[in-house]
C-alpha cells in the first residue's frame, strides 16, 4: 500500500514517514501544498495524510482541487485542535477523516488502516481468502494458522491483492501501489514476486489473467 504525506513541519513529516514505513507502507512526501497537489494528481495512492496549514496552497484547497479533478483516494486531514472550522471545511471539501494535533501516532496508523480497508470494502482488521489470513493491524499473514515469512515487498503485494480480492489487478496498478515515485519500476519484478508468493501460499489463490494481470480469490 502506498501513502502520501503532505506536511510542512520537518520533524512531524519525518515521524509520520518512519511510522508509516515501519507499518509496511510505501511513502511519498511533500512539504507544501503545490507539490502535494501535483503528486496526488499524478501518482496513485491508497491514502493521503494532508495537513491543513500548508505553504503555497493550503490543505483544504488541495483537497478541493483533487475532488474536482476526480481523485477519490481516502484523505485524512491534520488539523489544529482548536480550529473546529478547519474540520467542518475539510469534511465539506471531501475529507474522509481528520486527526487533531497533537496526536498519538498509533491513532493515525489505525485511521489509515481503517480508511484503506473501507475503501476496499472490508470492515474488519483481518482479511481472509480461504486458508489465507491477513492481519492488517500487525502487518502479518498466515496460511492455515501457520505464520508466513514474507519479505516487505512480498507482504505489500499480498496485502494489495487481498484488499482487492476478486478484482482483476493489472501489473501497472501493482507497480503504482507497491513502489514510491523514485523507484526504478519494472513490471518484470512483479512476476518474480508473484512467483515467490505462490511458492509460499500455493498456486491456486492467485490467478494469472493472460495479458491483463492477476486476480486473488479462493477457488472453492
Amino acid at each position: 500500500m502506498r501513502i502520501l504525506i503532505v506536511e510542512d513541519d520537518v520533524n512531524l513529516r519525518r515521524q509520520l514517514n518512519e511510522a508509516m514505513g515501519s507499518a509496511g507502507y510505501v511513502v511519498d512526501q511533500a512539504s507544501d501544498g503545490e507539490e502535494g497537489h501535483f503528486l496526488g494528481d499524478t501518482e496513485s495512492y491508497d491514502a493521503v495524510i494532508l495537513d491543513v496549514g500548508l505553504p503555497k496552497m493550503d490543505g483544504i484547497s488541495v483537497l478541493e482541487r483533487w475532488r474536482r479533478e476526480g481523485r477519490s483516494m481516502p484523505v485524512i486531514l491534520l488539523t489544529a485542535r482548536d480550529r473546529w472550522s478547519d474540520k467542518v471545511a475539510g469534511i465539506d471539501a471531501g475529507a474522509d477523516d481528520y486527526v487533531a494535533k497533537p496526536f498519538h501516532m498509533e491513532e493515525v496508523l489505525a485511521r489509515v488502516r481503517a480508511l484503506i480497508r473501507r475503501a476496499a470494502g472490508h470492515s474488519s482488521s483481518e482479511i481472509h481468502c480461504g486458508p489465507l489470513r491477513l492481519d492488517t493491524k500487525a502487518s502479518k499473514a498466515s496460511l492455515d494458522g501457520a505464520p508466513l515469512k514474507l519479505t516487505s515487498h512480498e507482504y505489500r503485494l499480498l496485502s494489495y491483492l487481498m484488499h482487492h480480492q476478486g478484482e482483476l489487478v493489472s501489473r501497472t496498478e501493482l507497480i503504482e501501489h507497491m513502489y514510491d515515485q523514485d523507484f526504478d519500476r519494472d513490471s518484470n519484478t512483479i512476476e518474480v514476486f508473484i512467483g515467490r508468493l505462490r511458492r509460499k501460499i500455493g498456486n491456486e489463490l492467485i490467478e494469472t489473467v493472460r495479458g491483463l494481470g492477476y486476480r486473488m480469490q479462493h477457488p472453492g
